[in-house]
């Protein structure tokens, strides 16, 4: 990735901690991580659904722990997609598969032996933040961010909407700009904005849902083996219907859906990691909530 941050020359940055650039009192850039350093250590995917166990291991490596890559995954409870499954319990499975914001915390504390803590900031409601500023600062006072992320949002027109939520380590920022690993990305400040500001929602495209639909199966199910009252809110089984009824309706000017939208387990947003005996460790455990707009 021939991609240098602003504010550096691609060689690897100094160990002894995050390069910062700072103007008038506010910081613009700062990187854990140089771009070169980001290709040699990130860690690749380590499994399916395990972008939250891939981002732990990176956050502990960042702050000089090295758990192995089934250990982290262990840890923060990986949950799989059971793809095998009747509609219903396919749907209640994706809404959840991977990890949740409170298993990355709870994983990275398991698996550093409670050396690390962290501390999840909601995006969503929108907040008045400076996303670049403020992550510049939490880099340079020595703490590692991991985004959270619906990915189904922030989409160029005719662009395949992905099929999941996403976790990236953040190992940097600059004007305008969100370096992330696995995989290795550099995003604008705005179309990283929009995907952590998102309701607590996943698109299931249309195929994924017609496959497992069995008619002798009933449809209430979705809702009533489910104690979130989100799938009744969202009318999850209306928009199941709405979905088979088309299929025996050959009207072509009628657009078919093409996704149902199920609830999320996951919030979008900022963890931010730290060593629990730091100062930045500490402060994370009492700073304020970002205010809402």
């Amino acid at each position: 990735m021939e991609v240098n941050p602003p504010g550096t020359d691609g060689e690897a940055a100094a160990n002894s901690g995050p390069d910062a650039v700072q103007e008038a009192g506010e910081v613009h850039a700062a990187m854990l991580w140089s771009v070169q350093q980001a290709v040699e250590r990130q860690t690749l995917q380590i499994g399916v659904s395990a972008c939250g166990a891939t981002a732990v291991v990176d956050v502990l490596q960042a702050l000089g722990i090295t758990v192995a890559p089934e250990t982290a995954d262990r840890c923060v409870r990986t949950r799989l997609r059971r793809n095998a499954s009747p509609l219903p319990d396919y749907l209640h499975s994706r809404s959840e598969a991977g990890a949740t914001h409170h298993q990355l915390i709870d994983g990275a504390e398991q698996a550093s032996g409670a050396r690390v803590l962290g501390r999840f900031f909601s995006f969503y409601p929108p907040r008045r933040v400076k996303l670049v500023s403020w992550l510049a600062h939490w880099i340079w006072c020595g703490a590692v961010p991991v985004a959270t992320m619906n990915m189904q949002r922030g989409m160029a027109e005719g662009e395949e909407i992905p099929d999941a939520w996403h976790h990236q380590l953040v190992f940097g920022v600059g004007p305008n700009t969100v370096f992330m690993t696995n995989p290795l990305d550099v995003v604008s400040e705005e179309k990283a904005h929009v995907r952590l500001c998102s309701e607590s929602v996943l698109l299931i495209r249309r195929e994924d849902v017609l496959k497992r639909f069995e008619p002798n199966s009933p449809i209430s199910l979705i809702s009533d083996q489910c104690a979130d009252p989100r799938w009744k809110t969202l009318d999850v089984e209306g928009q199941v219907r709405r979905m088979m009824n088309e299929e025996g309706n050959s009207n072509e000017d009628h657009p078919k859906m093409t996704h149902i939208t199920v609830p999320a387990a996951y919030r979008s947003g900022i963890t931010l990691f730290a060593l629990r005996d730091s100062s930045v460790g500490q402060e994370l455990l009492s700073v304020s909530e970002l205010p809402m707009l």
